[in-house]
């Protein structure tokens, strides 16, 4: 067995970095840990933490391919957010111009959920709990 004890990172690749770094930052609120401009590599590594627990690795490199979204691609499918109040975060993203479907009810938990987009194009939920 790996005894895996959490996940460590996730890690997210972008074509626009200066964007994606006040989405992150200044949207979703996450805390810049650290920054590195890698210049063999012509790359950005943005390291993010929210609530000093989880930390998102954000890329930025010349050469990229679009993710594939529709029909939806192998693999991971979206990263999901807890939130306390899921009409105020849909209010909140919506006052910053991210475009953000309507919130749904979880058939099962009866949970309140939305999806939206990072600049990239990256699928997230929110997920009241």
């Amino acid at each position: 067995m790996l005894n895996i004890q959490h996940i460590h990172h996730i890690a997210i690749l972008t074509d626009n970095y200066e964007v994606s770094k006040q989405f992150y930052t200044e949207v979703l609120g996450f805390e810049i840990l650290a920054e590195v401009y890698r210049e063999e590599r012509q790359s950005y590594k943005l390291d993010l933490s929210i609530n000093g627990k989880y930390q998102i690795e954000l890329f930025s490199f010349p050469d990229f391919r679009e993710r594939a979204s529709f029909p939806e691609a192998k693999g991971l499918r979206h990263l999901a957010f807890a939130v306390a109040d899921i009409k105020s975060a849909y209010s909140f993203l919506k006052s910053k111009n991210v475009e953000v479907q309507e919130v749904r009810i979880d058939e099962f938990t009866g949970k309140k959920f939305l999806f939206f987009y990072d600049p990239n194009g990256q699928p997230f939920e929110l997920y009241e709990i």
